[in-house]
């Protein structure tokens, strides 16, 4: 555990500390979005974050390398070797749609060519446990479809949280923790030392995301970009299929005394790691609503737009930063409920305790909607919104003749040059993504705009 800390940390300096000079190099090359009338962001933010999270992740698997029991994970297997290949060419990808925006269908297929670099080296789904079957093995064409299919999606469903401040950093490390516990759970206890390079996965992309969140919290300074967004999303995805698709349910029948018995005991994790819905389940959801609601609309799967889960808890009425607390919720509820459960499946408090965890949770969804009558000597503990209409009127009464005059100025100085002068009104809070889908389009960033390094 202590080889594991250590890791996690020299992951997290690296990207924390390259994460400001990236910034600057951003701002200097150029790569910062137009800001759009959908944009949450006010001012133009640079991209390219996952420059930094790519050098975090080279330091990482190179400090496990040279540590005395991680280094094994290298002796004994190729997955390592097998994940930074994949992820220096997604990454590349990235980084070239960060500056230039790369046509849809070339980041599809660059997604697939890094799935197929890394079955080529050996991270492939080999055999799937089927409850109630078994074990089942797959030929090589299956085994490579599937894996590449579920990289795919993982990066997919990865970027398309992307679109408020610190979301897809935060949640798809609230996702790493948990599987983090999986799968060291699975080596450490079980003694399965083909856990371990799934457990390094997982700890190494917990670094990635913690080092670059202090930056990208709102208002945040840099955004991971695609070249970040899709290179977690290959991280997660090579760790699910690192674990799911190679370890044997035989060696667990040694401890649960049938196969049927040990696929059955893990079931609760194994089946929805296939897709993966239990560590991903909020941006999967998210991904099959955006392409239902864009086919039934007649758009393109990839078009974006402002119907994504947390654009809507920002048409609800929550604050930005409430928004992205929701969501870290619904994924660490999700996430390391499927973790409870799959340690003892037999146990109903754990069952409750979700449940009652999930009425919370849509108590917390829905709290914009209601607002209670505060009593008057409680009105000055609480927001203005909560107030009663008195008070707000009282105050309204008095700002109206301020903002007649300025209206008035604004009606003169328009009436002068002979022209009325309209602008239109952009409401708080509107719902836009800050970042382009994986494989969808963005537009350049406009002429003249400074930003403040």
């Amino acid at each position: 555990m202590r080889e594991y800390l250590l890791t996690l940390c020299i992951t997290a300096a690296v990207t924390y500390l390259l994460t400001g000079p990236v910034r600057k190099f951003a701002i200097v090359a150029g790569a910062m979005p137009e800001i759009r009338a959908r944009d949450v962001h006010r001012e133009p933010t640079p991209r390219l974050g996952g420059i930094a999270m790519f050098f975090g992740l080279c330091a990482g698997l190179l400090v496990a390398d040279h540590l005395t029991n991680l280094h094994q994970v290298f002796e004994k297997s190729n997955e390592p070797r097998a994940l930074l290949s994949g992820a220096a060419l997604i990454w590349l990808i990235g980084v070239l749609d960060d500056k230039f925006e790369i046509d849809a269908l070339i980041k599809l297929g660059g997604q697939m060519i890094a799935a197929g670099v890394m079955v080529m080296q050996g991270l492939t789904i080999l055999w799937l446990p089927i409850p109630g079957v078994g074990n089942v093995a797959l030929t090589q064409w299956q085994g490579t479809l599937l894996t590449v299919a579920l990289v795919v999606i993982t990066i997919n469903a990865v970027n398309f949280v992307d679109g408020l401040d610190g979301l897809a950093a935060g949640m798809v490390c609230i996702a790493a923790a948990a599987f983090f516990l999986y799968a060291y759970r699975i080596w450490y206890s079980y003694g399965i030392e083909a856990a371990a390079p799934a457990t390094l996965f997982a700890v190494i992309l917990m670094g990635m995301c913690l080092g670059f969140l202090p930056h990208n919290m709102h208002p945040a300074r840099i955004f991971m970009g695609d070249s970040g967004s899709m290179l977690i999303g290959l991280v997660l995805a090579a760790g699910a299929i690192s674990i799911t698709g190679q370890l044997d349910p035989d060696a667990l029948a040694l401890f649960t005394g049938s196969e049927k018995a040990a696929v059955h005991q893990t079931v609760p994790v194994y089946i929805p790691l296939l897709l993966p819905l239990t560590i991903i389940a909020v941006p999967a959801a998210d991904l099959v609503l955006a392409i239902v609601r864009r086919t039934w609309r007649g758009q393109s799967p990839f078009a974006a737009d402002r119907g994504h889960l947390h654009h809507r808890l920002l048409e609800i009425g929550h604050s930005h930063s409430r928004a992205v607390l929701i969501m870290y919720f619904w994924s660490a509820l999700i996430g390391f409920g499927a973790l409870a459960y799959s340690v003892n499946s037999a146990s109903m408090w754990i069952v409750l305790g979700v449940v009652f965890l999930s009425a919370i949770g849509l108590v917390l969804l829905l709290l914009p909607r209601f607002k209670p009558r505060t009593p008057g000597w409680a009105e000055g503990f609480v927001p203005p919104r909560y107030r009663r209409r008195r008070r707000n009127a009282e105050a309204d009464a008095v700002q109206a003749p301020a903002r007649e005059g300025a209206g008035e100025a604004a009606g003169e100085s328009g009436s002068e040059s002979g022209e009325t002068v309209e602008r239109p009104a952009v409401a708080a809070g509107t719902a836009g993504v800050n970042g382009a889908t994986a494989i969808g389009p963005r537009s350049r960033t406009a002429k003249g705009r400074k930003v403040r390094i």
